[in-house]
């Protein structure tokens, strides 16, 4: 089976300070739907893996939630386009639990979910702590330079080496080629 797992604010949809409290403030970069339909024609399954402490936060319910993800299905079916599932952390950063990223547990959910050989898994993602989880549980982290990618390339140079991107269509275009390469 071949999987990508993608962070969801900055890499498919664009990220905001004030966070996505909202169907109406949910808005897809240029490409990158797209891309998850590129990459779904090429055989692979996508999931993706969030943090969404703002339900945390008392800014948006879990029901809001719903209808932002229901706002992205409902765009990717026309492309041909499908995400397999989506799983998020609600929880508040100072909670410290295992299911938010830089922590591993959401990667671990998605791989005993789904019988997923995380070191054959791509995790895309643009702030450090999307590449420590992908680092920790095993996965291969691709970064891309939308959302906060620039950001955290330039404040954490030691995380050079990881393969970096444009956005979301790039990816898709050098793991497809990638993919048909071997």
């Amino acid at each position: 089976m071949t999987a990508i797992i993608l962070d969801r604010d900055g890499v498919i949809n664009y990220d905001s300070d004030h966070y996505i409290k909202s169907p109406d403030e949910w808005h897809p970069i240029p490409g990158s739907l797209n891309a998850i339909a590129e990459l779904n024609r090429a055989g692979f399954k996508i999931y993706v893996a969030t943090n969404q402490s703002g339900i945390s936060r008392g800014l948006y319910t879990l029901d809001t939630l719903a209808l932002i993800h229901a706002k992205l299905h409902d765009a990717l079916s026309p492309l041909g386009g499908k995400i397999e599932e989506i799983f998020f952390c609600p929880h508040h950063p100072d909670l410290k639990c295992y299911c938010r990223k830089p922590n591993p547990g959401m990667l671990f959910e998605i791989r005993n979910k789904h019988h997923l050989k995380l070191e054959e898994t791509y995790f895309v993602g643009d702030t450090i702590t999307d590449i420590k989880a992908a680092l920790t549980a095993g996965c291969k982290p691709l970064l891309v330079l939308t959302g906060n990618g620039k950001t955290t390339l330039t404040k954490h140079p030691e995380y050079a080496s990881i393969p970096y991107f444009e956005d979301l269509a790039s990816v898709a275009s050098h793991v497809i080629s990638s993919k048909n390469a071997s």
